[in-house]
């Protein structure tokens, strides 16, 4: 018998037997239910794995919700900037790598014409490796 099954059993039996309460254990009844939401904590949305055909165990709303979305919207923005700074980081040390490369070029002796010459690699290859 599925989960859905249970419940829906269990709630017939519940609103069969709603008639038998008197209406003043009702109101009773209501009134402690009104209480109980007013103190009732707000639970705050807690990161969840999700499986195939389960509902998440935990709701939020009303002022968790808000918190939990001012917290998100925070974390993102965090994520956005650490992630902007680290690109910035990166393009800058780029940068810097190849001014040290141009001025190592421009100050070196050999024309630029010798860099495009296919056996001048050969020849610092083979220099390299000796």
């Amino acid at each position: 018998m599925t989960e859905e099954r249970i419940a829906y059993r269990i709630r017939q039996g519940l609103n069969q037997s709603l008639n038998d309460i008197s209406p003043a254990t009702l109101r009773r009844l209501e009134a402690a239910r009104h209480v109980a939401l007013d103190h009732q904590k707000i639970m705050e949305c807690a990161p969840e794995l999700a499986l195939a055909g389960q509902r998440p165990s935990r709701i939020s709303t009303g002022h968790g919700f808000r918190r939990a979305s001012v917290r998100r919207l925070l974390a993102v923005f965090a994520l956005i900037t650490g992630m902007a700074i680290a690109f910035y980081w990166q393009g800058h040390q780029y940068v810097t790598e190849l001014e040290d490369i141009d001025s190592a070029l421009l100050s070196d002796d050999l024309p630029p014409e010798a860099f495009l010459d296919k056996g001048f690699f050969a020849w610092l290859k083979e220099s390299s490796e000796d």
